[in-house]
C-alpha cells in the first residue's frame, strides 16, 4: 500500500543517510511493512534483524557499541557478505535493548558510511524511560501514524477521487455535487474503518461493503495494544493506563471534551493517572491537545498545561472502543458521538501532517476546536459534523483576534465567505 513517508525516507537515502533512520510509531500502523519494502527495493543487500526475537544479535550489543565490529558478528551469524554502500540493516523492534540505541551514535560518527534503519512498537516509551546515553542529534527522525484519508482513498482503489480532491482544495473551487456526495460517503466509511493498515486490507477483501467487513479486526488491534503494555509496565501501571485509555470514548462524547480524570473512576485524579496517560501519549496510541491562553506566537510560551483534550491516535480504534456500529455511522440518533469522531478525525489528520494541537476557550464558553500555524500566521479551525455551520464561537474569535482567514471543516462544499474557508470533512488532510 503507497504510503507518503516513503517520499521521506528516499530523501533521508539520498541526503542524510549517514545518519541512522529512526521511524517512530503506535503499533500496527505499517512500520515494519514500509521499511521492508523501500529495503528491498532499494538496496542489493538487506539484513532484517527483530530484536526482539533474535537473541544472538541482542547479545553483540551487550558485548560491543563498536559498529565495526557489530557489523562483523552479524555478518559471521547471518552468513552475509558485508558490502558497505549496498547492504541496508533494518533493526526492528530496537527499543529492547538500550545498547543498540546508543550505538546508534556510533554509526553516525563511523568512517564508513552504514545504512542504519530502525523502528519498534513502543520505541516512544522506551526512549522517554532512557536511561543511558541518547544519540542526540546523531539520528534522523521521521514519524509514522495511520493512513491519512487520502492514502485511504489509494488503499481503496479511489485514486481518482484523491486527485479531485486535491485539485479542487488547491484551487478553492466545489466538487460537482455527485461527486461531493460519494466523497462525504467514503469518509463515512473511514470514520468506521479508520486508518490501520489490517482494518483497511480487511475492508479491501471484503469488496469494500460495510456490512461484510469483520469488526474483530479492529478489536484484535485494540487487545494487542493492551497486551504491549503488559510488556513494558508493572500490572499496577497496567491497570492504570487500561483505566484511562477506556475512559476516552467517554471523555470525548461529551459537550466539554477538556480531559477530566473523574470520568476515569470517581475517586481518581492527576497523581494516581498522570503517568498512565503520559504512556498512551509516548507510545503514539494518543495524541494531546493544549488549551491556549492567548493565540500568540510562539503557542508554546502560552500552554496552560493542565487543561486539555485526548485524542485517540486512529478514529475507526475509537469507534471500536465507543461501540459505535456500522449503521450507526449514519444514523442521526448518536449525533453526539458522530461529532466526538469527527473532532477525533480531524486531530488524527492534523498529527499526520506535523501539527502539534492547540485549542482556544474563552471565558463565555466560546470555543475553537483547533489552532494551528500556516505561513507564520494562527489560524482557527472549526469543526463541524454535518453541514449545518451555524456557530457563535468562530465569529467571536474573529471579531477578538483578527486572523487573516480561519477555517471551517464540515459537510459543506469548498468556498470562501466571509474570510472563512469551507473545507469539506474529506478534505481535512489538505492542510498542511
Amino acid at each position: 500500500m503507497k504510503r507518503k513517508i516513503t517520499e521521506n525516507i528516499h530523501k533521508w537515502k539520498k541526503f542524510y543517510s549517514q545518519m541512522p533512520l529512526m521511524v517512530l510509531g503506535a503499533r500496527q500502523v505499517g512500520k515494519t511493512y514500509i521499511i521492508d519494502q523501500f529495503c528491498r527495493e532499494n538496496y542489493k543487500n538487506y539484513i532484517y534483524i527483530n530484536l526482539e526475537r533474535d537473541d544472538q544479535i541482542r547479545d553483540i550489543f551487550e558485548s560491543t557499541i563498536n559498529p565495526t565490529q557489530i557489523i562483523n558478528m552479524i555478518a559471521v551469524l547471518k552468513g552475509v557478505q558485508f558490502e558497505v554502500d549496498e547492504t541496508i540493516i533494518f533493526f526492528d523492534e530496537i527499543q529492547v535493548s538500550e545498547r543498540a540505541i546508543s550505538s546508534l551514535k556510533y554509526f553516525n560518527e563511523a568512517k564508513e558510511k552504514y545504512q542504519i534503519v530502525c523502528a519498534g512498537s513502543l520505541l516512544g516509551v522506551a526512549l522517554n524511560r532512557f536511561k543511558q546515553s541518547f544519540p542526540v542529534g546523531k539520528i534522523y527522525r521521521q514519524y509514522m501514524y495511520p493512513f491519512d484519508f487520502e492514502e485511504y482513498l489509494w488503499g481503496i482503489n479511489e485514486g481518482l477521487m484523491s486527485e479531485e480532491i486535491r485539485k479542487a482544495y488547491q484551487l478553492n473551487q466545489k466538487l460537482m455535487q455527485p461527486v461531493h456526495t460519494k466523497a462525504l460517503e467514503l469518509y463515512k466509511e473511514y470514520l468506521y474503518i479508520g486508518g490501520m493498515p489490517a482494518s483497511i486490507k480487511e475492508f479491501v477483501l471484503k469488496d469494500k461493503m460495510l456490512n461484510r467487513y469483520d469488526e474483530t479486526i479492529k478489536k484484535s488491534i485494540l487487545e494487542d495494544y493492551v497486551s504491549d503494555m503488559s510488556k513494558y509496565t508493572t500490572s499496577s501501571e497496567q491497570l492504570k493506563i487500561n483505566k484511562v485509555f477506556k475512559s476516552l470514548p467517554k471523555q470525548l462524547g461529551r459537550d466539554s471534551t477538556k480531559f477530566n480524570y473523574k470520568l476515569i473512576e470517581e475517586q481518581g485524579g492527576k497523581r494516581k493517572f498522570e503517568t498512565g496517560l503520559d504512556w498512551l501519549n509516548q507510545s503514539f496510541m494518543t495524541h494531546k491537545c493544549t488549551l491556549l491562553e492567548s493565540p500568540k506566537i510562539p503557542l508554546v510560551a502560552y500552554e496552560k498545561e493542565n487543561f486539555f483534550k485526548i485524542y485517540l491516535s486512529d478514529v475507526g480504534l475509537l469507534s471500536q472502543l465507543a461501540g459505535i456500529g456500522k449503521k450507526d455511522i449514519y444514523s442521526d440518533e448518536i449525533k453526539l458521538f458522530t461529532g466526538m469522531l469527527t473532532e477525533n478525525y480531524v486531530a488524527n489528520m492534523l498529527i499526520s501532517h506535523g501539527m502539534k494541537l492547540y485549542y482556544w476557550h474563552s471565558k463565555y464558553n466560546a470555543e475553537i476546536d483547533f489552532l494551528i500555524t500556516i505561513d507564520g500566521q494562527i489560524i482557527p479551525v472549526e469543526v463541524k459534523a454535518s453541514s449545518n455551520t451555524k456557530s457563535k464561537s468562530l465569529k467571536v474569535y474573529m471579531e477578538k483576534y483578527k486572523p487573516p482567514y480561519a477555517i471551517r471543516i464540515s459537510g459543506k462544499n469548498f468556498g470562501l465567505v466571509n474570510g472563512i474557508k469551507s473545507v469539506p470533512l474529506y478534505a481535512a488532510h489538505m492542510i498542511e
